[in-house]
C-alpha cells in the first residue's frame, strides 16, 4: 500500500462559500436504474467549484493556499484576484503560496499564465486547454497532465496530448502553461479493497452471479 504525504498542501479546509453539497448517485439515474455498476458508500464529499472559465481577462492573481480536491487527481489553488475576488483554479506543478498568475490573451509565457495558444511557443508544456473558443478548459486537466504545442498552422495551432493524439485547437482557445500538480498520483498503490470501498467502489462479480436481468451471463 502507498499514499500520498500531501507535501504541496498548505491547509485542509476549504472555502465554505466556494463549495456545495455533492449528493451521492450510487451509479443510478433519475429512473433510480443502475447505469454504472460496482458504485456505491464511500466517503462523502463537498464539491469545490473550481473555475474553469476564466472569464476575468487582464487581471492578477495571487495564490493563496493549495488544497486538496476530492472530486479530482489533481489539487486546487485558492486565488485572490487583484478586485478582492476568491476563486479555485487548477494548480499546476511548481505553484507556490504568493505566486501571481494571469488570464490574458498576449500574457507572457511563464508557468500558470493562461493565453491563446497561438501566443504560445512551439515545444512549451500546456494544460487546462480548451477545445472550444470560450467553453472553458475541458482536456488536460488529471494529475500530471501535460500537452505539447507542436506547430501553428493557419487558423489553427496543434497540440500533441499525452496519448500520442495530435489535435487541432483554434488560436483563439486558451491554455495554461505548466504541467497538471500531483504528479506521483499514478504511484499510489491502493493496497486493500476497504480502502476502495471508502472511494465508493464496490467490488466487481462476474456476470455469471448475477440475475437475468443484470447481465446476459445471469441466470
Amino acid at each position: 500500500m502507498s499514499g500520498n504525504a500531501f507535501a504541496e498542501l498548505t491547509t485542509d479546509k476549504p472555502l465554505k462559500k466556494l463549495t456545495t453539497s455533492h449528493k451521492s448517485t450510487g451509479g443510478r439515474n433519475s429512473l433510480g436504474r443502475t447505469t454504472s455498476r460496482f458504485r456505491g458508500g464511500g466517503h462523502k464529499r463537498r464539491l469545490r467549484i473550481v473555475d474553469f472559465r476564466f472569464t476575468k481577462m487582464d487581471v492578477p492573481s495571487v495564490v493563496e493556499t493549495i488544497e486538496y480536491d476530492p472530486h479530482r487527481s489533481a489539487f486546487i489553488a485558492l486565488v485572490r484576484d487583484a478586485d478582492g475576488e476568491q476563486r479555485y483554479v487548477l494548480a499546476h506543478s511548481t505553484m507556490k503560496v504568493g505566486d501571481t498568475i494571469i488570464t490574458s490573451a498576449s500574457a507572457k509565457p511563464v508557468v500558470g499564465n493562461r493565453l491563446k495558444v497561438s501566443n504560445i511557443p512551439a515545444g512549451l508544456m500546456v494544460h487546462n486547454v480548451e477545445l472550444v473558443i470560450g467553453r472553458g478548459a475541458q482536456a488536460v486537466r488529471s494529475a500530471g497532465a501535460s500537452a505539447q504545442i507542436v506547430s501553428q498552422e493557419g487558423a489553427y495551432t496543434q497540440i500533441k496530448l499525452n496519448s500520442g493524439e495530435v489535435r487541432y485547437v483554434h488560436k483563439e482557445c486558451f491554455a495554461t502553461i505548466g504541467i497538471v500538480s500531483n504528479i506521483d498520483h499514478n504511484q499510489i498503490v491502493i493496497g486493500k479493497a476497504g480502502r476502495s470501498r471508502w472511494m465508493g467502489r464496490r467490488p466487481h462479480n462476474l456476470g455469471t452471479a448475477m440475475n437475468p436481468v443484470d447481465h446476459p451471463h445471469g441466470g
